[in-house]
């Protein structure tokens, strides 16, 4: 039996998994893939037909993941030639968007030789590059944009966002005010070989059903005001995972709701929404084993095999990362077995610096040395932001279950 600290359930496979592991195969990453297609399904199921589901590669970009994922998206966002090179060999022939600042002019090149059709254009440069690269590598038929925009919401619902990218200062996007400019060479004939086809806002990141719908009413509302013929609007993803609370998710079926009635109202539009985390989080568990616990200053501490190093994301967003204690029984070792006195414990790893913590004050009582760890909502930006390579430690292993 698991102790969650807080709520944060391995399914039976992963506990499964993680407790068949020896010591020197943890830590390891442990993905239930028959709970992220069971997930997946519900997310496509709650929207309407006419929009568009787009995974976001960056968030998790593991092949099986991706194969995983294949029959609920439509496609699939990229923001780097790497990406691209990826997904085109892990999922052939599934079509491609290719977004993300500071393109290079060989990443565009070979995107338009691999046939993407869809770009996010962030600049007026990225424009005018593009422009040209078209020109010389696919003049048969006119590549689709997308304007990428910083878009200001007035209405406040960027405030409960864990990650702001618009309506501020960034390197995101073009500012509103230039839109008339990067929009005339798309409608005057200038660049034939560019196709507008619409607007993309991705603006902030971890927003609830009812700040995400009023943030797609007023892209969608800016976006059909611009006065020139459109096809699609983008309106982006940063979907809320809540890692203080796992056991509660995005609401998947008000969010489809609202955007059925969105899209009726635009017939003329289809909409896309290009979730990463909220679709993968909750299928990964960072697996790990207890090593020593200490006590220091009216403290206690776990020291783990691994650390952040594998898993950031709690150092990134500066948050606990939700975990559920395995207890091991045995104990091989001839010296005595460190264990927790108190209820909470701090979690840390191996590194030499005292930011590598995974949890502050987990409540976990009688923790001891050799138990397991499995740290929950590990599925996305966790591996593939790590620092890996910091102090040399041993990579983790990989396992796909289902």
């Amino acid at each position: 039996m698991s102790q969650e600290s807080p709520m944060a359930h391995p399914t039976p496979a992963v506990c499964d998994r993680v407790l068949s592991l020896t010591p020197t195969g943890l830590p390891a990453y442990v993905y239930d893939l028959a709970a992220l297609r069971d997930h997946a399904a519900h997310v496509r199921a709650a929207l309407p037909e006419r929009v568009e589901l787009y995974y976001a590669a960056k968030a998790n970009p593991e092949p099986e993941i991706l194969a995983a994922l294949g029959p609920y998206v439509d496609g699939y966002e990229v923001s780097s030639g790497g990406e691209l090179a990826h997904v085109a060999k892990a999922v052939p022939g599934r079509p491609l968007a290719f977004g993300g600042p500071g393109k290079t002019p060989d990443e565009i090149r070979t995107a338009l030789e691999q046939g993407v059709e869809r770009f996010h254009v962030e600049s007026e440069h990225d424009l005018r590059v593009l422009a040209e690269l078209a020109r010389q590598v696919a003049p048969e038929a006119p590549v689709g944009v997308l304007l990428r925009f910083n878009l200001a919401v007035a209405d406040g619902s960027l405030a409960g966002s864990a990650l702001a990218m618009g309506g501020r200062p960034t390197p995101f996007g073009l500012d509103p005010a230039q839109a008339p400019e990067a929009l005339r060479p798309l409608t005057d004939g200038t660049c034939p070989h560019l196709a507008l086809l619409g607007v993309h806002a991705h603006l902030a990141s971890g927003l609830d059903a009812p700040e995400q719908l009023s943030v797609a009413r007023s892209v969608v509302e800016w976006a059909t005001g611009l006065g020139v013929p459109l096809s699609e609007v983008n309106v982006g993803g940063g979907m809320a995972v809540d890692y203080a609370r796992p056991e509660s998710r995005f609401d998947w079926k008000a969010y489809g709701a609202g955007l059925a009635r969105l899209a009726d109202a635009h017939p003329e539009l289809t909409l896309r929404i290009e979730p990463g985390r909220a679709l993968t989080a909750y299928c990964g568990w960072y697996a790990t084993e207890v090593l020593d616990v200490k006590h220091s200053h009216g403290e206690e501490f776990a020291v783990v095999r691994g650390g952040t190093h594998h898993l950031r994301t709690p150092a990134t967003k500066g948050h606990d990362q939700p975990c559920s204690v395995l207890p091991v029984e045995e104990w091989p070792h001839p010296w005595p077995r460190p264990a927790a006195t108190g209820e909470h414990v701090n979690l840390t790893g191996q590194l030499c610096t005292p930011k590598d913590l995974l949890a502050r004050g987990a409540r976990t009582p009688g923790l001891r040395a050799g138990d397991r760890l499995a740290f929950s909502l590990a599925g996305a930006y966790a591996w593939n932001i790590s620092h890996h390579d910091f102090l040399m430690h041993p990579r983790p292993g990989f396992h796909f279950l289902g």
